[in-house]
């Protein structure tokens, strides 16, 4: 065996085993997506920018494009096919600069992310009497987290005409219910918060392992490119 043909070799096998992490990796985010989706189900009529179903509706996505792409890389491998290492190599580009600019996003342009889910979710609640699906979201979440409101429980005045959902002080007649005093958005972001950080961890290590398999699917590009030359 020719020392190119041992490179190429175990650049292959390296691909492979990083590439079925890089699957691995994809699966357990999409797992973890369904846990969340399956744990805010009993709220799921709420518009998606409330934090958690975000956060849910996020990792089903990232994990099943991880999951797709992890597979190409690893056909890709085993094949030695220019064109499926190509296709794996470009779509995984694509999927590590949306990260990239979502994360940068997130981080520069947080306020203003946050400033419009909060709109988006002040204007769901206008409709708090006329859809029971939306109305029976709210009143598990704010149960669930002990919130009233999306900042606090003034949100509901003007939808309610001053007066507050019995969701907000549960035991307590409605006409006296002062409502708890912290809103939902800020409650279901610390509950979020405290829940993801493992998830955030191993992201970063998904990441790194993505960054691996760029630069070992184009290493396998060259190698294959190279033999063939030789042969020809």
């Amino acid at each position: 065996m020719s020392v190119s043909q041992r490179c190429l070799c175990c650049v292959k096998y390296l691909m492979f085993v990083f590439n079925l992490i890089f699957w691995l990796g994809g699966c357990g985010l999409f797992g973890v997506g369904i846990w969340l989706s399956f744990t805010q189900a009993e709220f799921s009529s709420l518009p998606l920018s409330f934090p958690s179903l975000s956060a849910a509706n996020l990792l089903l996505v990232a994990g099943g494009i991880t999951m797709v792409t992890g597979f190409l890389g690893c056909l890709g491998a085993l094949k030695e096919q220019r064109c499926l290492l190509c296709t794996f190599f470009v779509i995984l580009l694509i999927l590590v600069l949306t990260e990239i600019t979502v994360v940068l996003i997130l981080y520069y342009l947080h306020d203003q992310v946050e400033s419009h889910a909060k709109g988006d979710l002040k204007n769901g609640m206008k409709k708090y009497n006329s859809e029971q699906e939306l109305k029976k979201s709210w009143d598990n979440v704010q149960k669930m987290f002990k919130c009233c409101g999306v900042n606090n429980s003034t949100d509901w005045h003007e939808v309610l005409n001053g007066t507050l959902p019995s969701s907000c002080c549960p035991g307590a007649d409605r006409d006296q219910c002062i409502g708890w005093s912290e809103g939902c958005f800020a409650k279901a972001k610390n509950w979020l918060s405290g829940n993801i950080r493992p998830v955030l961890v191993f992201g970063v290590c998904i990441g790194v392992v993505q960054i691996l398999a760029l630069v070992f699917s184009m290493q396998m590009y060259c190698q294959i490119l190279y033999a063939e030359k030789n042969l020809d």
